[in-house]
């Protein structure tokens, strides 16, 4: 059996229940994986909370500047396994005190790159958050350093193992019934701020010159200690490379799409423009395939087109054929014949398996689900030294192309990027954009040196 046979049997499509005890052996060879975290905010603990729950692991360290974060992930684990993990507050130290089977980078985007190389370089498999870097560069480095230590890297860009989205690839895009395909259209609407915040003192719990790392450091606001760091250009990309990334990644996944030819885009911050923000909240980013256009477009302002049940519901992708429209969200899919009123299709969150009753209460319990197949995939893939379902090169191909994006946007020109030879052909400019300056200290990785 396969491992996504296997996962798909673990958990059955739109079965929100716990992967099984059995499934332990699996993904073991008698011996607890030892697990170290790096960075121990929301997502960080989401990631090793469902892999400590599909498999008997031991987490050894934890590592964050946020010294409130460390503790109080340090105390959840340590009441679930018993004993406490060693903590850190740099990674570097973390990885030379301590052998790791397994590390998972739950940072901020900006701290992406490095500690996933350096635990590479250590010996471990990783499991790393989307987008994989803050520029194309370090997306390279990255997968380069995969292949030279022979290591599994998951990207967590979940839906990569979501049942429901084999059926749309098996049922739609592998059969005639949308016809020739020529647009896609990927869109999030909402999740602006466009309030005004006052800097403040750093408090004391947070090393936050550490925190910024290779980053420049912004004037420091409550937000960034949370998830307001998305807010800023220096740690992130953008709604395109939070938001985007999953979207853009699942097209490609459903389609299998691999790097577009050119990308173009405009937008800017067109009605927040006095916000401490200083992301864009207004973008349409177009990924030119030959005959094919895949659009990505967000508002951070005024009304949705589409109607409001439910937040997941503004977020997803059009696929327009000839035939007719096969509409995606992160949780269901639609699909309206052309001259016809009537829609085929199924939402995760129905209790009838259509796309009728559907139950939001039962999204935590759905994600959760999701997410547990992932890591159990991450986990097989280690045993069999398989490449996973998001591996890293698909992860980098889908972040980088969000990052091509903004770099479009900031040169007001479309940029035809050629991994064969990791630039620009002919645009001296846009190549020096696909890395980003590193502060004093910090040490941009080469991909062709890591």
């Amino acid at each position: 059996m396969n491992r996504r046979s296997f996962i798909s049997n673990v958990l059955a499509a739109g079965s929100l229940a716990a992967i099984p005890r059995s499934a332990w052996s699996v993904v073991n060879d008698g011996r607890k994986p030892k697990v170290g975290l790096i960075g121990c905010g929301w997502f960080g603990n989401v990631n090793m909370d469902s892999m400590a729950k599909v498999a008997q692991l031991e987490i050894v360290s934890l590592c964050d500047p946020n010294r409130r974060n460390l503790a109080a992930t340090q105390e959840s684990v340590k009441m679930r396994q018993g004993r406490a993990p060693a903590t850190f507050s740099d990674y570097r130290k973390m990885l030379a005190s301590i052998e790791h089977d397994i590390v998972i980078v739950g940072t901020p985007d900006h701290w992406h790159a490095l500690p996933a190389i350096a635990a590479m370089q250590a010996g471990a498999d990783v499991f790393l958050e989307k987008p994989i870097s803050v520029d194309v560069m370090e997306g390279e480095a990255i997968l380069a350093a995969a292949r030279k230590y022979d290591r599994v890297v998951q990207v967590n860009l979940q839906r990569r193992n979501d049942p429901i989205f084999d059926e749309v690839r098996e049922q739609y895009l592998d059969t005639e019934k949308l016809g020739r395909i020529g647009l896609v259209e990927c869109f999030f609407y909402g999740g602006g701020n466009g309030n005004v915040v006052s800097p403040v003192e750093v408090p004391d719990h947070l090393d936050y010159d550490l925190w910024a790392g290779p980053a420049p450091q912004v004037p420091y606001v409550p937000q960034i200690e949370s998830r307001g760091w998305r807010m800023f250009q220096e740690y992130g990309n953008g709604t395109i490379g939070d938001m985007g990334v999953h979207i853009f990644d699942l097209v490609r996944s459903v389609m299998r799409l691999g790097w577009p030819g050119s990308v173009s885009s405009t937008g800017g911050r067109f009605v927040y423009k006095n916000a401490t923000s200083n992301i864009s909240d207004t973008q349409n980013a177009v990924f030119h395939y030959p005959d094919l256009d895949v659009s990505w477009e967000h508002r951070h302002w005024g009304l949705s087109p589409i109607p409001q049940r439910h937040w997941t519901d503004q977020w997803g992708a059009r696929i327009i054929g000839e035939k007719g429209t096969l509409n995606l969200t992160t949780m269901s899919y639609a699909f309206q014949e052309r001259g016809s009123r009537s829609l085929q299709g199924r939402h995760l969150l129905s209790r009838s398996n259509d796309l009728e009753n559907v139950d939001f209460s039962r999204f935590d319990a759905a994600v959760g689900a999701n997410q547990d197949r992932h890591c159990l995939d991450f986990l097989q893939a280690r045993e069999t030294r398989t490449r996973p379902t998001s591996d890293i090169e698909e992860g980098h191909i889908s972040s980088a192309c969000c990052i091509l994006g903004n770099v479009a946007l900031e040169l007001g020109r479309t940029i035809a990027y050629d991994p064969r030879t990791r630039s620009v052909a002919g645009d001296a400019q846009a190549t020096e954009h696909l890395s980003r300056r590193y502060r004093e200290n910090w040490i941009h990785p080469d991909p062709n040196a890591v």
